[in-house]
């Protein structure tokens, strides 16, 4: 017979943590709101829907590991919202917009960013653990989504008629679902130190970019994210000595397509290694 102490800890294995998938839950009926506003023509509130979306997922994980309650079930109930708030919400949103009088053409595109998008979070959910932090393979696919909802907002802000743009946003849209499961280099920015501290001229920059932000947030955040989705494939050019198939697209080995920096970043070490050896003298 188990003892007081084995039910205890077993019940605990079978809960759920309250924090980070309440969360996630936010995330997911926001994804979901935006599907059904984009189906009543209220466009700009489906696309901030999904910005609100890109709050929540950024949230849960880190709440997770401040209070130590991460666990397999968050993780795959994350992607799982991931997929819907994240790949079907914003192509439902761009296909009601301008990509419906396309025809084929039109779900074709939406279809495409969604597979892009569902291909994207299991190549990052298997490599897990091997792949280095400093940098995504692929855009992510919240970035794509940005990328896709922020055109769609901007258009419903400033009246752009749809049909005028229907093609634009179907290449936009495909562009977006095939950088997701390419080979491009995207920084992840884990490897900033968030805990250190900064000078105050740092603090004013930050105060300024969200002036910047709330000026117009529908252009501005739209611009941010679509250079940084031009990144990826100039980050990657940069990085290794000659472009090949396998850094855009297919199966690569991580090691040999960013030796450069790893190079710089072990010059780093060593030269931080003797500065401290030298300070402790």
């Amino acid at each position: 017979m188990p003892n007081n102490n084995e039910q205890r800890a077993n019940s605990k294995a079978r809960g759920i943590f309250l924090l980070p998938n309440l969360l996630t839950t936010a995330g997911l009926f926001s994804g979901f709101f935006a599907i059904v506003a984009s189906m009543n023509n209220n466009f700009e509130s489906a696309a901030v829907a999904i910005f609100v979306a890109m709050v929540f997922d950024g949230l849960d994980g880190r709440v997770a590991r401040l209070t130590n309650t991460e666990s397999d079930f968050g993780a795959e109930y994350d992607s799982m919202a991931d997929i819907v708030s994240f790949g079907m919400a914003p192509a439902l949103v761009m296909y009601n917009w301008a990509l419906a009088d396309l025809g084929k053409l039109g779900w074709l595109a939406a279809f495409i960013f969604v597979a892009g998008g569902a291909l994207r979070l299991a190549r990052f959910n298997t490599n897990l653990g091997s792949a280095d932090k400093r940098y995504f393979q692929g855009l992510a696919i919240p970035s794509a989504a940005a990328v896709v909802s922020g055109a769609v907002w901007v258009g419903s802000k400033y009246g752009v008629d749809a049909s005028d743009v229907s093609y634009l946003a179907a290449i936009l849209t495909i562009c977006a679902g095939l950088l997701m499961v390419s080979n491009f280099r995207y920084h992840s920015f884990k490897d900033v130190d968030w805990r250190g501290r900064v000078s105050f001229v740092v603090i004013l920059l930050v105060v300024l970019a969200f002036v910047i932000v709330a000026t117009e947030p529908s252009l501005v955040l739209f611009s941010l994210f679509f250079l940084y989705a031009l990144s990826g494939p100039i980050t990657t050019y940069r990085s290794v000595k000659k472009l090949k198939l396998e850094h855009v697209i297919g199966d690569t080995d991580e090691s040999e397509q960013d030796e450069e920096p790893h190079k710089q970043q072990k010059r780093s070490e060593s030269k931080q290694k003797a500065d401290s050896d030298k300070g402790s003298e």
